[in-house]
């Protein structure tokens, strides 16, 4: 099961990573906050201190046009906020 799918790279997410060390990632639905700690810090080689996660729902959009009512929605993910300990840092630039 592959646990971190992306990192979250948002204003948002930056500020917080520059910040207060902190950064999020989009993860398997079915991952726990133990297994999303044992895969940041084997992928990462950094030490996390907290996990946070939040189930995101999905956004659902109508739409009135000639042909009729569309309906659509985005998909629904689960996002980790990682807090890794002070000194250590994640670069996701450094492989672009």
């Amino acid at each position: 099961m592959n646990i971190l799918i992306k990192p979250i790279i948002t204003e948002k997410a930056t500020k917080d990573a520059e910040d207060k060390n902190v950064f999020g990632f989009v993860v398997n639905p079915k991952a726990n906050k133990v297994e999303i700690k044992k895969a940041v810090e084997a992928t990462y080689g950094v030490s996390v201190e907290k996990v946070r996660t939040m189930n995101v729902r999905p956004d659902r959009k109508t739409r009135y046009t000639k042909t009729g009512v569309q309906t659509g929605k985005t998909n629904a993910y689960k996002k980790a906020i990682v807090q890794v300990a002070e000194g250590d840092t994640i670069d996701f630039y450094s492989n672009i």
